[in-house]
């Protein structure tokens, strides 16, 4: 049979080493779902807030320069999944006119940002 305080110590050494795997598991599982990125998605509207149909959408991420786009449908929705946590600069184009370009900050936590893209006289 153990001394007492050597069962204590046991007690101690296990509920410790519970405690490290908790914490190390839901570490991996927070970065988990950071990895699979932010999600930007919105309407490109007219003055009058219809949608734009066929409307191109230009994102672009102002640390590489890369630049992604979407052409919209009839619906004016468009979508950009899996973003990474960088800034990034969002406008919308269509038959020659320009929506305001709006930014999309890397300081901005939340995992799904709605923007809408107005064009004036499309």
């Amino acid at each position: 049979m153990m001394p007492r305080s050597s069962c204590k110590d046991v007690f101690f050494v296990a509920a410790a080493l519970l405690l490290a795997m908790s914490v190390v598991a839901h570490a991996a599982a927070d970065k988990k779902e950071k990895q699979q990125g932010r999600l930007l998605y919105g309407k490109v509207l007219d003055q009058h807030d219809n949608p734009v149909v066929n409307a191109v959408v230009y994102l672009t991420n102002t640390r590489t320069h890369a630049v992604k786009t979407y052409i919209v449908g009839q619906d004016g929705l468009y979508r950009f999944p899996g973003l990474s946590n960088v800034d990034y600069e969002v406008y919308a184009q269509h038959n020659g006119h320009k929506s305001d370009t709006r930014s999309l900050s890397q300081f901005d936590d939340r995992s799904q940002v709605y923007i809408d893209l107005k064009i004036q006289n499309p």
